[in-house]
């Protein structure tokens, strides 16, 4: 009978970066997890995001901004038999946001350790702000419900089945975002998003990992999406990892995205007020994206380096391109519902040193 165990001790410095839309994001990010006796592991996380926006979103309707935040998070692993009980807390703080989350989850190994069920729970407390208006002050609660079943096939294949379900509920939109709407028929204004104050999102996912006889591995993914604004969505991944020589690991992947539109988003409404919930969030359109994906791995002190057991300094970029079906680029001008379709490149690089101790 095989048992469960514990993370291993282990300490991550990463550094992060995206860039693309005329958005960047970038910041550190540390973390460190250590075994008290054999039964219990903990970690301590922080992380930081510096943000820069000057997105579409934001220059048709207001200026570009400077923000940054910071997010804190521990979390706890207690391991009796062949259970796993998993509990975390993170704490993130921007200018106009705050966001508290509390993450439970169960974790048991059965039929000799062929077979993990885990069970998840999550809830969130939002608040979101608006700058330059102290008095402005919006609640969102989150809730998120998982259970996944991994499943050992064979010597070289593992599959797992997932089950997501999440609901949020209070003030869902951007107070900076605004929709437009005609005022005639070469003119349009602007007014602000109304969303509903609900929503309940579902997600179906199977994930499979094949090892090849040479050491190398192939994973996929696919992920049904679908919530109560009207969006389904799919994803598709493959990937292939392969080890070189004897210190180097090299990953690649490809990774499709497509959605359709929300059912009250409009690039362009035909007057004001023109129904009871209004979107123009570019997210909420039908669009779709590809992700080209490289990272590579060295491994080094394998065997062992003062009080370190091996450390791992991992590099990974990935190239993505965004195409949007029903949102335009008002910045180019031309007449209103006319202008082109929106579309951009994004970059998105992790540079992270991990050591084992």
């Amino acid at each position: 009978m095989q048992s469960a165990i514990l993370p291993e001790d282990r300490a991550d410095i990463l550094y992060h970066s995206y860039d693309g839309g005329g958005v960047e994001i970038n910041g550190p990010s540390i973390l460190v997890r250590k075994k008290i006796g054999n039964s219990l592991s903990v970690s301590g996380n922080y992380y930081v995001d510096s943000i820069t926006s000057a997105s579409i979103d934001v220059v048709a309707t207001a200026s570009p901004y400077s923000e940054e935040r910071n997010e804190t998070g521990l979390s706890m692993d207690y391991l009796h038999d062949n259970v796993t009980l998993s509990s975390a807390f993170s704490y993130s703080k921007e200018n106009d946001f705050t966001a508290k989350t509390l993450h439970l989850g169960v974790s048991q190994e059965i039929f000799g350790g062929m077979t993990t069920v885990s069970l998840g729970y999550s809830r969130g407390w939002d608040e979101v702000g608006l700058r330059g208006d102290p008095t402005f002050s919006k609640d969102v609660d989150r809730q998120n419900y998982r259970l996944s079943v991994s499943q050992v096939l064979s010597k070289n294949m593992l599959m797992e089945a997932a089950m997501e379900a999440i609901t949020d509920e209070g003030y869902l939109n951007n107070p900076y975002r605004r929709v437009r709407y005609l005022t005639a028929p070469l003119t349009f204004a602007y007014q602000n998003e109304v969303y509903p104050n609900t929503r309940t999102s579902t997600a179906l996912t199977l994930r499979t990992k094949y090892y090849l006889p040479y050491h190398a591995a192939l994973h996929g993914e696919y992920r049904y999406f679908q919530d109560t604004w009207g969006i389904k969505a799919h994803t598709f991944e493959v990937g292939y990892t392969h080890p070189f020589k004897k210190h180097w690991i090299i990953d690649l992947k490809v990774r499709g995205y497509s959605q359709n539109k929300a059912d009250f988003y409009n690039d362009l409404f035909p007057f004001i007020n023109a129904q009871n919930f209004l979107a123009r969030d570019k997210e909420l359109s039908t669009f779709s994206n590809l992700t080209l994906g490289v990272g590579v791995s060295y491994e080094f002190a394998q065997d062992g380096w003062y009080f370190i057991d091996k450390g791992t300094l991992n590099f990974s970029i990935n190239h993505i391109r965004f195409n949007y079906d029903d949102f335009r680029n008002v910045t180019a001008g031309g007449t209103p519902g006319t202008e082109p379709l929106y579309k951009f490149n994004a970059n998105v690089m992790q540079l992270f040193l991990s050591v084992w101790y």
